[in-house]
């Protein structure tokens, strides 16, 4: 007979060890497969970390080079100019004294809550006109008086345009005239 024509036999059942054998081979591979995935990934991983590890230590070097630098900067600073520290604590500290005191300003202008609203009252023109010829007085006194007659022409005031307040009230003047007076004898007594 011919092989064509002859009937196929059927093979016989495999072998359950040899099918065990490939189920277990086909594993073997997948986990191989797997295995090399991982390894390259960890290889991957390892060299990224290498050159992050690179970088980071080039930071290092460099921050270390530039404190070293700015400490030397900063000793040749301070062997220049000895009493630097001090001066410069002192100036924090006028900062400081500058900032409260700008605190405590605005803390006196502020109005209190509490404060009773202003007088609607007529001002007392006396006091207030007594208030002028006082403050006239003194600034005569010291300009006109003590300055050689700063703001007097004749007996007029420059500062006012009116007729000078020693003037018109003598007996003001009567206590300057007296401690010149005294002045005057001391230098008889002295010459």
């Amino acid at each position: 007979m011919n092989e064509e024509t002859q009937p196929a036999q059927p093979t016989p059942p495999p072998d359950p060890a040899s099918v065990e054998h490939a189920i277990l081979l086909r594993h073997l591979a997948a986990v191989q497969k797997r295995c090399s995935e991982l390894l390259t990934q960890q290889a991957q991983e390892i060299a990224r970390l290498r050159g992050q590890t690179m970088q980071l230590r080039a930071q290092i070097i460099a921050r270390d080079s530039a404190l070293a630098w700015a400490q030397a900067d900063r000793a040749a600073l301070e062997a220049a100019a000895p009493d630097l520290a001090p001066r410069v604590r002192l100036a924090r500290k006028v900062k400081e004294l500058h900032a409260r005191l700008q605190d405590l300003m605005r803390e006196k202008l502020q109005m209190p809550i509490s404060a009773s609203p202003p007088s609607t009252a007529e001002p007392d023109l006396s006091e207030l006109e007594a208030g002028i010829v006082a403050a006239d007085l003194v600034i005569c006194q010291t300009g006109c008086l003590s300055h050689g007659a700063y703001w007097r022409v004749q007996d007029h005031c420059k500062r006012t345009g009116k007729t000078c307040v020693l003037v018109e009230q003598p007996e003001h003047y009567r206590v300057v005239r007296i401690h010149q007076v005294h002045e005057a004898l001391q230098l008889d007594s002295d010459g």
